[in-house]
């Protein structure tokens, strides 16, 4: 073994030695000081809990209730679409021949948003109180009625417009974030108008 070859290890072995020992070292020489300090300075109370997070002390108290606004939700998801269907239309660079289907697709996808963001306006704005488990399934059973609602409304239409498509845009379509179906998932049910 050469000498090269135990340099560096010894070098990186007092480096870390010196490093731990020199704060610890640097203490010590007010240490009376810092007793003195940490004695006469009161204990800060910890921060209040933030978005219904528990603090250390809190085990065992009731966690701090959030509201939440089913409304603004809503309203987010149906603009969130429709920024969805202006991406893809601009990634599409759609032909001459292409904008009649697309117009017709366009026009039953702000027809359903239109119905969407009516729906939205008849949700709370406000629920501080978490909902029982039959409220929420009948929240839930509402938001899937009102989405199948919206497939078949668009569906005929975004049939006509993928039929002519180039195999080019239809590759974009088919990508996750295409502007359909959910953010990164995959799977049954994900692929749907917006």
């Amino acid at each position: 073994m050469s000498i090269r070859s135990l340099v560096l290890p010894t070098a990186l072995v007092l480096a870390a030695g010196l490093a731990f020992s020199a704060p610890a070292s640097a203490f010590d020489l007010f240490e009376e000081d810092m007793i003195e300090l940490a004695q006469a300075t009161p204990a800060s109370p910890p921060p209040p809990a933030v978005r219904g997070e528990r603090t250390p002390g809190d085990r065992g108290t009731a966690r701090v209730e959030r509201s939440v606004s089913p409304k603004a939700m809503c309203l987010d998801m149906a603009a969130r679409r429709i920024g969805d269907r202006a991406y893809l239309k601009a990634r599409l660079e759609l032909k001459p021949e292409q904008m009649t289907a697309w117009n017709a697709f366009e026009k039953a996808a702000d027809e359903a948003s239109a119905k969407t963001m009516a729906r939205c306006q008849t949700l709370p704005t406000e629920m501080k109180e978490r909902p029982t488990y039959l409220e929420r399934l009948t929240m839930q059973e509402d938001m899937m009625k009102a989405r199948i609602a919206t497939i078949e409304a668009v569906k005929p239409s975004l049939t006509a417009l993928v039929a002519v498509l180039t195999p080019e845009q239809k590759a974009l379509l088919e990508r996750p974030h295409a502007g359909f179906g959910h953010h990164g998932h995959k799977g049954m049910g994900s692929p749907g108008p917006r």
